[in-house]
């Protein structure tokens, strides 16, 4: 089965009915194409997704006038994403390209930035940067092994950084050398450990992460950590002396479900002191600015398949712990401390969007920013905070805002104003609406360019994964390229979405799929209520967890003309020994060996016997969390029952299938493609 979906070297992919036309087409066909032509003028095409660009991590200077942050673009030649760092005043003149690397971060003093990029011998090192007239910048490492997540000392003098420290077996084989000359088989590789893989990584090497220090004028870094175990992500106590991240070092750490403490390191001796002690996740500490306190993240322990993490401050020496956030059922994350030390700073999801909250030492928390948009939160400084920000029709840029005032937000980048200019955006609608069993469930709706509410659209139902994850309100490209091509888009936060609580993230233990279908139903037949759809139009899809729901979908149902499974699982007794990580066992009441009926019950597979809707399936060839072993079970068993179908494997792909951009074009010419051979017609399926 061939689609129309081609992507040749250089050529513009457009709508499969227009390139259906062909060059002989009569004088009707071609006044029909040339009307749809200008029908379509002026909305967001795939063409248009080659020149997008996107920010991320701004950092706020020292002294409150610069932002630094990380701007991306697509190499069209190379077909990979690239990043360079930028440079904007805080009243948004001045925005100029600085160097070539990532993950920046100011010296404490504002005279420097360190950063990471390529280097010698290769692969990535750490630089540093003069933020003066003449902007020499250093090499500060040759490593073997890449370096993460940067952290300045508080007086300047030293970097902290995490990176991995290779470990070798021990095997003594005693078999005879190969003969000079000889061209033997690579020797097999050893596993011993429980996780031994890990999605768009591969295989993981033998080893341990550590926490360095290295002098910031360059040097030989020094490994502060020690021992079999992971290590987090490095922060400098205030006096310099000390290093906190999290960690489990214990013997089997790895058998330790969701646990984690938090350590503080002693720079010069290498002592450890453990400052936390609970059964559950201890994570993100962060010290305050005096040094008193350690502010940081968890909960306790749970068979919970989902709960939102506390806000807490201890002492610096783990005593007096308490919880900020005891009536405030969100999970924060990207924790500041307020530059007076009165409260932390945090960022949270709540119903499809993420905004910035408070959380004094003494007193209630307190939201900071409002509205239907979604914030990643870089930095806060004094008496501001620096953002990139996102709305339905506004893609990321990069913003700064009073921390007093926040609403009078200033954007100072426009990173897509270009791309954007003269197109015509959807509307995106939101809508609550009730499921089967009473269920209070938020969804949005993506309206073609210039709507007509008499008019019927087909439908799009998109899915997603997780599948504790959640829908928001940021700009979603997928979404508006399929709506500029006259689809309504419906995309929803079922059951089991975070944002909404832990009750209603953990509604799914040892149920999923299940009622969270229902909600996904009760959806659709809210936008066909509006009688905006043309019932006999509409089409389903979803990658990872929603894959696993539109399988489950097929398998319940034939409301949908055609369906779209990317990345499923679809066999929960073949998926759970074969995933990257041994957490999704705990995900049912039993193991499979001791009672498999749970994971029986719950798999698409099961149901194959009743699909009849025609459905492809997507999935990259290198995937480690759903392995596409999944799909070839359910394609097997689809073409065994003749249901319609074709299995799409994506080349350079990991989990999912859009991490490269031409993939990400051929993910969305595939969907339509497949959805448009199915107008409506129903399939016989013959057993």
């Amino acid at each position: 089965m061939q689609l129309r979906a081609s992507l040749a070297a250089g050529a513009l992919l457009v709508a499969p009915a227009l390139l259906a036309q062909g060059p002989s087409a009569s004088g009707p066909e071609r006044a029909a194409a040339t009307a749809a032509r200008a029908d379509t003028v002026g909305r967001l095409t795939l063409a248009n997704y080659l020149d997008w660009e996107d920010v991320q991590e701004p950092q706020l200077s020292p002294d409150g006038r610069q932002v630094l942050y990380t701007r991306r673009w697509i190499d069209k030649l190379n077909d990979k994403w690239e990043s360079s760092l930028w440079i904007v005043n805080a009243d948004g003149t001045k925005n100029r390209v600085l160097v070539q690397g990532s993950n920046a971060r100011w010296s404490p003093d504002g005279t420097r930035i360190a950063y990471l990029a390529k280097g010698e011998p290769s692969g990535t090192q750490v630089w540093v940067r003069y933020m003066d007239a003449e902007g020499a910048a250093t090499q500060v490492t040759r490593l073997t092994e890449t370096p993460s997540d940067l952290a300045w000392s508080p007086d300047g003098k030293t970097l902290a950084f995490r990176m991995l420290v290779p470990k070798k077996d021990d095997w003594r084989l005693d078999i005879p050398a190969a003969p000079k000359g000889a061209k033997w088989t690579e020797p097999p590789r050893v596993v011993t450990k429980l996780a031994y893989r890990r999605d768009r990584q591969g295989f993981i090497d033998d080893g341990y992460r550590h926490v360095f220090v290295v002098s910031a004028e360059g040097g030989t870094p020094r490994q502060v950590t020690s021992g079999d175990w992971e290590h987090g992500a490095p922060q400098w106590t205030a006096d310099g002396r000390g290093i906190l991240f999290s960690a489990l070092r214990v013997e089997d750490a790895e058998y330790r479900w969701r646990e984690s403490e938090i350590y503080r390191a002693d720079v010069g001796s290498g002592r450890i002191t453990q400052l936390t002690n609970r059964k559950g996740p201890d994570n993100n500490p962060m010290p305050s600015p005096d040094g008193r306190l350690v502010a940081y993240t968890g909960f306790d322990s749970t068979d919970a398949t989902w709960k939102d993490s506390r806000l807490y401050v201890m002492n610096a020496d783990g005593s007096g712990v308490r919880n900020l956030t005891e009536q405030l059922d969100r999970t924060p994350t990207e924790i500041f401390w307020a530059p007076d030390g009165s409260g932390v700073y945090f960022v949270a999801e709540n119903e499809g969007a993420r905004n910035l909250y408070f959380a004094p030492l003494n007193g209630a928390v307190r939201q900071v920013t409002r509205g239907a948009q979604v914030l990643t939160v870089g930095d806060v400084g004094r008496g501001v905070a620096v953002a990139v920000r996102s709305t339905a029709k506004e893609p990321n840029d990069v913003y700064i805002f009073p921390l007093a005032a926040p609403a009078s937000m200033r954007r100072l980048t426009s990173v897509n104003e270009d791309v954007l200019a003269g197109k015509a955006l959807g509307d995106v609608q939101e809508i609550w609406y009730t499921s089967k069993d009473g269920m209070r469930v938020q969804g949005w709706v993506v309206k073609p360019p210039g709507f007509d509410p008499s008019r019927k659209y087909p439908l799009m139902l998109s899915i997603h994964g997780g599948p504790h994850s959640m829908y928001n309100t940021a700009f979603n490209y997928a979404w508006q390229e399929h709506a500029a091509h006259d689809y309504l888009v419906l995309y929803t936060n079922p059951r089991g979405s975070t944002g909404y609580g832990s009750a209603f993230g953990n509604a799914i233990k040892n149920a999923y799929p299940g009622k969270d279908f229902d909600d996904l139903m009760a959806g659709v037949d809210t936008v066909i209520g509006r009688g905006w759809v043309d019932t006999t139009r509409m089409y389903v899809y979803g990658c990872s967890g929603g894959g696993v729901l539109t399988a489950w979908t097929v398998g319940h149902t034939d409301r949908f003309a055609a369906a779209a499974s990317m990345c499923p699982v679809i066999n929960w007794m073949s998926f759970v020994g074969t995933t990257d990580g041994p957490s999704w066992y705990r995900n049912f009441e039993k193991l499979p060996w001791e009672d498999p009926s749970e994971h029986l019950r719950r798999s698409p597979i099961m149901y194959v016997g009743n699909v009849k809707t025609p459905t492809m399936l997507m999935t990259g060839v290198q995937d480690l969390r759903t392995p596409i072993s999944q799909t070839e079970e359910f394609y097997e068993a689809l073409k065994l029952r003749k249901v319609p179908t074709a299995m799409i494997r994506f080349n350079n792909e990991w989990h999912g299938t859009s991490s490269t951009p031409s993939n990400f074009l051929r993910t969305q010419a595939y969907l339509r493609s497949w959805f448009e051979r199915y107008p409506g017609r129903r399939v016989a399926v013959t057993p």
